[in-house]
């Protein structure tokens, strides 16, 4: 938990000191800004190269390799306040963050019984999304007091527990002895659906919500001092929401990842249709913090069930997934900003979501002379995860 922490506070980091790092290192914002959208780039391209790559290596040795990157990098960059070094010092974290994804839920998952690995996947999760609600605003403060590079020192050093805890005490087994290394229901056609789901769901969330203060401040007509707070509460939801649907993976594989999904699409919508009442917004902002973090936590536990082949690879995919997702977003909203406007943002990110939620219900319909495939599933998924080893 500690490690995701880490890792995504260390990714959106730039955001909130963006302009102290252009003006110390004399750049623009948007050549700064490369330094986030670069980082997620990286990680979509390199989550599965690197996860096969890296299969058979031992996971204990693997994580401290990767947690040794993280605070060496994130110290190299701030001793040596270079744009260059910088960015150098992104490209390895982003790689060291693309496979501790990939192989921190199979290990952590491996070190339980089976049937409670969805509580542990929702523990990670945790750590995950405070990053955004306590990572990066505190990140920022701290940066604002005492100089950017400040924060990438202390996230840097937040790697330290974690490399001497897993160096002491994870057990030296390859990874392919764990019962966690594959699927435990290989599914190709589940699996494809999942990646869908989770490129659609985070594509569409990011096309509006990259906009999402100069929405609240233009359109629903809240300060920009009250954007901070609303924020904050939608960060806040997410993590209750991810300790909730953590709690309800193992009973409810399904469910778990269809309601936040409709969730989002909810307030995606609500907020193009009535995001004009600052009482509806503040609504709409509640549902989207509680479907953003447990859609991926959902989708994450999902492609571990139904991997077709190693489980790390298969959280890679989903991994690759998400972060080319983001990117896409963000991209697919700047373009059709100056056409549909901010509010026609939401609405395209809504029916985006749509389009996920109706490929989760497509698997429920009828097939093979009108009975449901489906519901055998959702058995067995229950069967498996009371199933004690």
């Amino acid at each position: 938990m500690l490690g995701a922490f880490a890792f995504n506070t260390t990714e959106n980091l730039p955001i909130g000191i963006l302009k102290l790092m252009a003006d110390d290192l004399d750049r623009s914002l948007s050549a700064v800004g490369l330094l986030v959208s670069g980082y997620g780039l990286t990680v979509a391209l390199v989550s599965v190269p690197i996860a096969r790559a890296t299969r058979s290596v031992p996971r204990r040795l693997v994580l401290c390799a990767l947690l040794a990157a993280l605070l060496l990098a994130s110290v190299v960059a701030a001793l040596i306040p270079s744009y260059g070094v910088l960015l150098a010092g992104r490209l390895v974290t982003a790689v060291a963050q693309a496979l501790f994804w990939a192989v921190m839920g199979p290990v952590a998952v491996g070190l339980f019984p089976p049937h409670v690995r969805g509580r542990v996947i929702g523990a990670l999760s945790v750590g995950g999304s405070a990053a955004l609600v306590l990572g990066v605003p505190g990140g920022t403060w701290l940066g604002q007091h005492t100089g950017w590079q400040v924060p990438f020192l202390v996230v840097g050093a937040l790697a330290v527990p974690s490399f001497v805890v897993i160096a002491a005490v994870l057990p030296d087994s390859r990874p392919e002895e764990s019962h966690a290394a594959r699927g435990v229901r290989p599914d190709r056609r589940r699996f494809a659906v999942v990646l869908s789901v989770t490129a659609l769901t985070v594509t569409g969330v990011f096309a509006g919500y990259t906009y999402i203060s100069e929405f609240l401040v233009d359109e629903s007509g809240f300060s920009e001092s009250a954007v901070s707070t609303l924020l904050l509460v939608l960060g806040s939801t997410g993590i209750v929401g991810v300790a909730v649907y953590g709690r309800l993976l193992d009973r409810f594989p399904r469910a778990t990842l269809a309601v936040p999904v409709a969730t989002q699409a909810v307030a995606l919508l609500g907020l193009y249709a009535a995001g004009g009442s600052r009482v509806v917004a503040t609504a709409m902002m509640v549902f989207l913090g509680a479907s953003l973090g447990p859609v991926f936590m959902a989708t994450q536990n999902q492609v571990m069930y139904v991997a077709p082949g190693r489980t790390e690879t298969a959280v890679a995919a989903n991994s690759a997934a998400f972060n080319a997702g983001v990117a896409a977003g963000a991209l697919a909203g700047g373009l059709l900003l100056p056409v549909v406007g901010v509010r026609g943002t939401f609405l395209v990110g809504g029916l985006m979501t749509l389009a996920a939620l109706a490929l989760l219900l497509e698997e429920h319909l009828p097939r093979r002379g009108g009975r449901l495939t489906a519901a055998p599933k959702e058995a067995a998924a229950r069967a498996d995860a009371g199933a004690r080893p």
